[in-house]
């Protein structure tokens, strides 16, 4: 009788282990469970914050792109109007230029002219000496002078003027005793300058 109930007790206490085991792996599963479930909430939830993160980055990537590009506009526009008033510029000084070197050129062929009308009237004299002729051709070389030094040029080299290479063209030497050193003894063609631009050096002849 003893050992009946002993061995009841022993089925007893079996089951009971059993169902505890069981009931703590339902236990240990729920748990896995569980962490399986948080596992993909944190893995879900890394991602949109990933995925927003990526979404604000571009959003900033394509306001910085589109102020940049808006910026090289701007740059490129002002390059495109400094060219053209550069351009603008350089036209206007040319016909600046042109149009000085014309008024320039007027003047002086202004000053010319009574020179030409003079010997355009001794050409049309049917009768005159060479008295006259004489008269007529100093009366113009006069009239020349005069207009070049209005217009401010001046005469180089003359007889006795010391040589100066900058102002004249020695075409010859001669050796003379009465004469200085480096000194025109003769001259061939005159010189002129006006200021201090040499338009035609003087081509003389220097004693010794």
């Amino acid at each position: 009788m003893a050992d009946e109930k002993k061995s009841q007790v022993d089925k007893k206490n079996i089951q009971e282990e059993k169902a505890n085991a069981c009931s703590d792996t339902d236990t240990k599963q729920e748990q896995t469970n569980n962490v399986g479930k948080a596992e993909n909430t944190n893995a879900e939830n890394t991602e949109n914050v990933k995925k927003k993160e990526d979404a604000e980055s571009s959003e900033v990537m394509k306001k910085k792109l589109k102020k940049t590009e808006e910026e090289l506009q701007k740059q490129k526009d002002i390059l495109l109007r400094t060219a053209a008033e550069y351009d603008n510029y350089r036209k206007r000084t040319e016909r600046e230029k042109t149009s000085i070197y014309t008024d320039a050129t007027a003047d002086t062929i202004e000053k010319i002219l009574p020179v030409a009308d003079n010997l355009e009237r001794a050409l049309s004299q049917e009768e005159c000496t060479v008295e006259d002729l004489k008269k007529g051709v100093e009366m113009v070389n006069k009239q020349l002078v005069d207009a070049l030094t209005k217009l401010g040029v001046t005469t180089m080299g003359e007889i006795g003027d010391e040589f100066n290479p900058e102002l004249h063209n020695a075409v010859s030497h001669i050796e003379d005793e009465n004469t200085g050193e480096n000194t025109i003894s003769q001259v061939f063609q005159k010189g002129y300058k006006i200021g201090d631009k040499i338009i035609r050096h003087a081509m003389v002849q220097v004693a010794n």
